[in-house]
């Protein structure tokens, strides 16, 4: 009996319940084992434990930003994937202070299609028996970066 692949791992960090539960949702039903973290603290906990492939994140969360868990993320689990998402206006100030710290992550605007965040997703996921050795960002196209 040949062994099931494994299902893709999405953590979804937002502090906004529905928007958490509702993205959850919509991997879930995809394929994807979807789990919501509604801050970055708790995400940092959830991820110590289960291990995601891909973490989408919000940019403006209460107490540590997605900015800062990306960069917890990035230190930590080089393996996971990191997404930032923001429908705030007010997220420039922070790229420019991550940028200024030589980190290399691009904002999504929310609202995004479920169908195009899917998409970006799935151009995140590494190749079968893939071990990644830097973390994998997304480019607004929806390409790979390189580290």
């Amino acid at each position: 009996m040949s062994e099931l692949p494994k299902k893709a791992r999405i953590l979804i960090v937002d502090d906004e319940v529905a928007v958490a539960n509702s993205l959850a949702l919509i991997f879930s039903s995809q394929g994807y084992e979807a789990r919501e973290a509604y801050g970055a603290e708790q995400a940092i906990e959830l991820i110590a434990v289960w291990k995601p492939d891909v973490a989408i994140t919000d940019v403006m969360l209460p107490g540590m930003n997605g900015i800062q868990l990306a960069e917890v993320l990035n230190a930590n689990y080089p393996e996971c994937a990191v997404l930032l998402v923001s429908g705030h206006p007010g997220t420039e100030d922070l790229m420019n202070t991550a940028m200024g710290r030589a980190l290399l992550h691009e904002i999504l605007p929310k609202p995004l299609h479920p169908a195009l965040l899917l998409e970006k997703v799935a151009g995140l996921m590494p190749p079968a028996g893939h071990k990644a050795d830097v973390p994998r960002l997304v480019n607004l196209d929806g390409r790979a970066c390189e580290g």
